[in-house]
């Protein structure tokens, strides 16, 4: 049999090779602290109106397998000490299993109109029961009705098994407009060792720089430049 890839297999490439060039990034751009210089892309993010600036993507891996899984959730909170916070389901979630094999984790910032990313790569740790309420009560109605019917992950048999689930939050809470935080439900900080922030540069040869530390005790960051 021949082994050789039939056309009709070939891979699809894109058109046309974007070429970045919006922008630079030197060591005389940087703050100290890492957790400035991503409040400044943050903000400028916002301000250039790109969609949905705190989409970030998650990956976790599972161990002892090693098999990794990432999606896209939303950041919520920067906390003092430079966390990072995502809230979710931590029971029946596949990065839920993942967090308890594997306590690090890594999220990715992509901003294509500034031609911008930011890396993290951290230590989690959970949010207490308190704390998750906090942002919990902030929570469009539906969604924290949402968050108390959904078994997140796990197979079901139809949408109508999951709309079942709702009706029957909707009928336990109903009247009731303070809802408790869910105990499997809550914030999930990513304590960094590492942040990179990258700058699209023509010929792909980006401005990429990285803080990293030894521990997340430490206040002090070694600051580098890598090649693209």
């Amino acid at each position: 049999m021949s082994t050789e890839p039939h056309k009709d297999d070939a891979v699809i490439f894109a058109p046309k090779t974007y070429q970045y060039g919006k922008g630079t990034l030197s060591r005389h751009d940087l703050t100290e602290q890492p957790i400035d210089q991503f409040q400044k892309w943050f903000n400028q993010a916002k301000d250039e109106g790109v969609p949905l600036p705190e989409a970030v993507n998650l990956a976790t891996a599972e161990l002892p397998s090693g098999r990794v899984s990432s999606r896209v959730v939303l950041f919520k909170e920067l906390d003092t000490d430079g966390s990072v916070v995502v809230y979710s389901n931590w029971s029946t979630s596949k990065k839920a299993k993942d967090i308890r094999s594997n306590p690090h984790a890594a999220v990715t910032f992509f901003w294509p109109s500034l031609e911008r990313q930011v890396r993290i790569e951290g230590v989690t740790e959970f949010l207490s029961t308190e704390e998750s309420q906090i942002y919990f009560d902030t929570r469009p109605r539906e969604s924290r009705i949402g968050a108390w019917a959904s078994p997140q992950s796990q197979i079901i048999k139809s949408r109508e098994e999951l709309d079942t689930l709702y009706e029957e939050q909707l009928k336990r809470f109903e009247g009731q407009e303070q809802i408790p935080c869910p105990p499997f439900w809550g914030g999930l900080k990513i304590k960094p060792l590492e942040w990179e922030f990258w700058q699209g540069r023509p010929g792909r040869v980006h401005d990429r720089f990285i803080y990293t530390r030894d521990n997340v005790d430490t206040e002090e960051w070694a600051i580098h430049r890598i090649a693209s």
